[in-house]
């Protein structure tokens, strides 16, 4: 069997922390969604069954909630902070696709979240 356009998905990520343009919400802060999709060849950890030969995704969670410690105004900043250090920390991503969303953000609108998605890759 031939595996192709291989992926590993984080979903729902919930991270608590202090990100906006608004000195309030870096003080009290809210409730963030990251989601994750991350090209990389598991092909030998499928037939292995072996960890070492793929991406560690907890490892990867806590690279993410790292990051997301780092205050930013913008969420542009954060996202591409979290994509660049998954790019650096582990090597067998050759792409990955971000997804930072803010729920319940101050604008005084009825709005479940807002957020920011790109891919980036090598």
């Amino acid at each position: 069997m031939k595996q192709t356009n291989m992926c590993i998905h984080l979903e729902g990520m919930k991270i608590y922390a202090y990100h906006g343009v608004a000195m309030q919400e870096r003080v009290v802060g809210n409730m963030f969604t990251v989601d994750l999709k991350l090209w990389c060849d598991f092909g030998e950890a499928s037939r292995t069954d072996n960890l070492e030969c793929t991406v560690n995704y907890g490892e990867v969670f806590e690279a993410v909630k790292d990051e997301m410690r780092q205050p930013s105004q913008l969420l542009e900043a954060a996202a591409a902070r979290i994509g660049s250090r998954l790019l650096n920390d582990f090597p067998q991503i050759s792409k990955l696709h971000i997804r930072l969303s803010k729920t319940n953000p101050p604008m005084g609108a009825d709005i479940a979240s807002t957020g920011v998605s790109f891919d980036c890759e090598r």
